[in-house]
């Protein structure tokens, strides 16, 4: 072969291979794969390391290449940095921008409502089920002494059975899937010494009481009734009772001393004695029965100007009250056929 050609083909044959790793490169890096929905759902979980997450990503059409996704990753030194969670990727992300979303962590964020008036058993399983949290772990972290010392509650009792019952404010929030538990209890510890802080510390004191009292009362309260024009009504009958120092006598503090409650209140469980129990013991319960929500907080510091000391429900949502009990047991007659409820 002529010197000439020889030398061309030598040069030349590098040059096109060079072009050729180029243009793979940069369809790789730039063109993502065709024909994928608007929105793709890719669930990364704790502990995935790079090459389980590009199969992943390579299963369900978000990248062309594993490899070339582990060599890209690998290279900009982000190997270590993929964050977990559920991600939404949009259509047509080039790898590049699939790398960043995992880096930067931008996971898919669900709206998650906490009910007024839900205890922390059930603010966890609610986290469990939508796969937020899981229940045994945000249990734990809600009684950790050494969390509950960090979060600057000031009416928040110290030692061992302390927890975060009464304080886990009830909102919706914007929660993503796999989130530290602990995360989730500062979100909603933050929004309730947002919410209620400036009511308990200006309030509680000309109430004539401690703000961990009032805590307790709003809970109470809050599972009493739903309607919040009675709230301060109610507020006003356990207010006069304290006042005369006469037993609370509230079904709901009876069933949550109660474990594994069937759903049946009996007159066996009004005599079972549990620190819970306001018909055998006097004052106030040893702590919150639920998370109240403001309605509830605002009505344990305001009580109505009443003098009512009793009341019954109506069967229709409300409540009857009376001031004597000779009216009280009619109003139980007629509403509850003689039951004994309050």
């Amino acid at each position: 072969m002529n010197p000439f050609l020889r030398f061309k083909t030598f040069l030349i044959l590098p040059l096109l291979a060079l072009l050729f790793c180029s243009l793979l490169g940069g369809w790789l890096l730039w063109f993502p794969p065709p024909g994928i929905p608007p929105t793709k759902t890719v669930f990364v979980k704790k502990g995935m390391h790079l090459r389980q997450v590009s199969g992943l990503l390579h299963e369900e059409g978000i990248i062309r290449s594993r490899l070339f996704f582990v060599f890209l990753a690998t290279a900009l030194g982000k190997k270590a940095k993929i964050k977990a969670g559920e991600y939404e990727f949009q259509a047509r992300m080039a790898p590049l921008e699939v790398l960043d979303v995992l880096v930067t962590g931008q996971v898919k964020r669900h709206l998650i409502t906490i009910p007024e008036g839900y205890t922390l058993a059930q603010i966890a399983q609610l986290l469990d089920d939508q796969k937020i949290v899981e229940r045994d772990e945000f249990l734990q972290k809600a009684s950790s002494p050494v969390l509950l010392a960090s979060l600057g509650l000031a009416s928040l009792p110290a030692g061992p059975g302390a927890t975060l019952e009464g304080y886990l404010f009830p909102e919706t929030y914007h929660l993503y899937r796999e989130m530290d538990p602990e995360e989730v209890i500062k979100m909603m510890v933050h929004q309730f010494k947002k919410v209620c802080g400036p009511e308990l510390s200006g309030k509680a004191p000309l109430a004539g009481m401690s703000e961990r009292d009032a805590v307790v009362l709003a809970s109470i309260i809050e599972k009493e009734t739903s309607l919040p024009e009675e709230k301060p009504v109610i507020s006003a009958v356990f207010h006069n009772r304290l006042a005369l120092r006469m037993p609370l006598q509230s079904d709901p503090t009876v069933i949550y001393g109660i474990k594994q409650f069937n759903g049946n209140l009996t007159k066996e469980d009004l005599l079972r004695p549990t620190p819970y129990n306001t018909y055998l013991r006097g004052g106030l319960p040893p702590g919150p029965i639920c998370n109240p929500g403001r309605d509830s907080l605002l009505a344990a510091l305001n009580p109505a100007p009443v003098h009512y000391l009793y009341f019954v429900s109506r069967n229709d949502g409300a409540h009857y009250f009376s001031s004597d009990l000779e009216d009280h047991n009619r109003a139980v007659w007629r509403y509850q056929k003689n039951s004994g409820k309050k």
